[in-house]
């Protein structure tokens, strides 16, 4: 089986998170975007597929931290440089590989911003009005009385909030420069309907859908001076800021060198987002784009949150999860290898630590640390050699459910090695659906497998001194270090260090490392092995240590 698959071929491709808000330290979320975009970038490299680029950084502009810095008593620009500075860190620590780091900040992304409303303005996109509505600073945007829900506070006061975040509006009126994105309605719809994974997972993509069968008003993209002084003035009118959001949408640009350099690169772009920024990535940013005479991003690729123990994170409520506490207690692999086992794209997904310990004990520790462990030991395997494959011992079958089993190998082994044949592909295919958790579940499936066919066996019980004993032997060793090959060499995206410490372990050079020429188990389909009778690495120890289940204190440290 080889990975590389058909009609596969080089180009660029930008890969991107959203740019996270610097009024309070990385959480959770931000963490399962970064990782999400880390493993696709990861596994396109390993494919060979071409120069690629991996984007992140901080959104550093807006009413709301200038407001975040008034009240920590300190300026806009050291609050924006110290919690930049924490997600820099939380990335770095995380082992996700970002190849461009971007802060709204920077003099490059500034100069970009106001080129990009040079063109809109240019092309008659924009125009001056007064505008009225329900202004949400900790969303920053207008919303409409259809986007709104009433509460009562504690003294009887009824007061609006936006009804998908529950944040409160205000009623505000103000002179702003107004984006024509009523006559994007149509394009919009035919570039949707042109692309139908332009948005995905599908129910993402019905979702934007929907809104664009609606009304679309146009889109208020300023504000006034006097009242938002942290941000980009509009050129040429002092009086008036570019709104926060047309502001970091353009950061997708500014990392591939707009206005110069972008024509590289633009639009092979591929933008992993939540899904409470939807609006803003499938109707604004692609309607913005158009205007300013450029085509949308290729793919827009949508996640759901995380909640904890059933509950939506929160400050009020105290369980905001510290991603750095849960590395530092889980491993970087550990909660790298969680997230993306347990986070589902299209629904709501729960952590809770008793989770974690559970799914990293029982398939990282038990199910792959264990084999390997079990399958390199000097007492069943004392050369400490990758051995000979036997063919009179697991002779090739055309149809094992037709055959009856010939050699040492049943029927059952026979259906094992099959489905590791064809683990590379439908990793890959999983991968290009966005559904790494599924890709995950499949190797933990065959991890399993591989586990049964070794119990099976009982290599243990063989002896080695006998020849035909010695064979049998061998090749079950031999088969079970191909398995373990093939998972070390599929789970580098996700768990870098342990597939690392796994491979190096059974001697693979790290440019017999790619996915696209992966192969299984050559010498049962008459080929040469090139591992066959290599020395194996040396013994790296426990592959992945088991985990104590958390202790209340533990737990309460994870609380940000």
């Amino acid at each position: 089986a080889s990975a590389s698959g058909p009609g596969r071929r080089r180009r660029r491709l930008l890969l991107s998170t959203p740019i996270f808000y610097a009024n309070g330290p990385p959480h959770l979320g931000h963490l399962y975007s970064a990782l999400l975009a880390d493993a696709l970038h990861r596994q396109r490299g390993l494919r060979g597929a071409g120069p690629g680029r991996f984007s992140t950084g901080t959104d550093e502009h807006g009413l709301k931290i200038q407001q975040a810095a008034a009240a920590a008593g300190t300026s806009p620009p050291e609050l924006c440089a110290r919690v930049s500075a924490l997600f820099r860190q939380a990335l770095t620590q995380a082992a996700v590989s970002f190849t461009d780091f971007i802060r709204t900040s920077e003099p490059r992304h500034q100069r970009a911003v106001c080129h990009f409303w040079g063109a809109l303005q240019e092309r008659g996109a924009l125009y001056k009005g007064s505008y009225e509505g329900w202004y949400c600073t900790p969303d920053e945007c207008f919303l409409p009385e259809s986007q709104l829900a009433e509460r009562t506070d504690s003294q009887g006061r009824k007061y609006k909030v936006s009804s998908e975040t529950g944040h409160e509006v205000h009623w505000t009126k103000e002179e702003n420069y107004m984006f024509r994105l009523s006559e994007f309605q149509d394009p919009l719809q035919k570039w949707l309907r042109d692309n139908p994974r332009a948005v995905f997972p599908d129910p993402f993509y019905q979702r934007v859908l929907h809104w664009l069968g609606d009304d679309l008003p146009d889109l208020s993209v300023s504000r006034e001076r006097s009242r938002l002084q942290w941000g980009i003035p509009v050129p040429g009118d002092s009086t008036q800021t570019i709104y926060v959001w047309v502001d970091a949408l353009v950061n997708y640009l500014s990392v591939v060198g707009y206005p110069e350099t972008h024509g590289e690169w633009w639009p092979a772009a591929h933008h992993v987002v939540g899904k409470d920024i939807l609006k803003f990535h499938a109707v604004y940013w692609p309607a913005l784009l158009m205007a300013a005479g450029l085509p949308p991003p290729e793919q827009i690729l949508v996640h759901s949150h995380w909640t904890v123990r059933g509950q939506k994170m929160s400050k009020s409520l105290g369980n905001v999860i510290d991603p750095s506490a849960c590395v530092g207690q889980y491993t970087v692999d550990g909660f790298r290898y969680f997230l993306l086992r347990q986070g589902v794209p299209e629904r709501d997904c729960d952590y809770y630590d008793e989770k974690v310990v559970k799914v990293l004990n029982s398939e990282l520790a038990d199910a792959l640390g264990g084999l390997l462990n079990r399958s390199t030991a000097l007492s069943i395997n004392p050369s400490n050699t990758y051995p000979y494959f036997s063919e009179s011992c697991f002779p090739k079958i055309l149809d094992y459910r037709e055959t009856k089993a010939l050699g040492r190998a049943s029927a059952e082994d026979y259906e094992f090695v099959v489905s590791v044949a064809s683990l590379p592909l439908q990793v890959a295919s999983y991968f290009e659906d966005f559904q790494i958790y599924k890709a995950l579940e499949c190797i933990a499936l065959c991890v399993r497998q591989t586990n049964g066919f070794f119990q099976r066996h009982r290599p243990w019980k063989l002896d080695r001194n006998h020849p035909a004993e010695k064979l049998w032997l061998d090749t079950i060793i031999h088969i079970t270090l191909e398995c373990l090959r093939v998972f070390g060499t599929l789970l580098q995206p996700v768990i870098p260090c342990t597939a690392d410490k796994l491979l190096s372990r059974l001697a693979v050079e790290p440019e017999e490392r790619g996915l696209s020429n992966l192969t299984f188990l050559p010498r049962y389909n008459g080929k040469p092995c090139p591992f066959e009778g290599r020395q194996l690495g040396p013994d790296t120890g426990v592959l992945f240590h088991r985990l104590e289940k958390s202790s209340q204190h533990q737990i309460e440290n994870k609380r940000l």
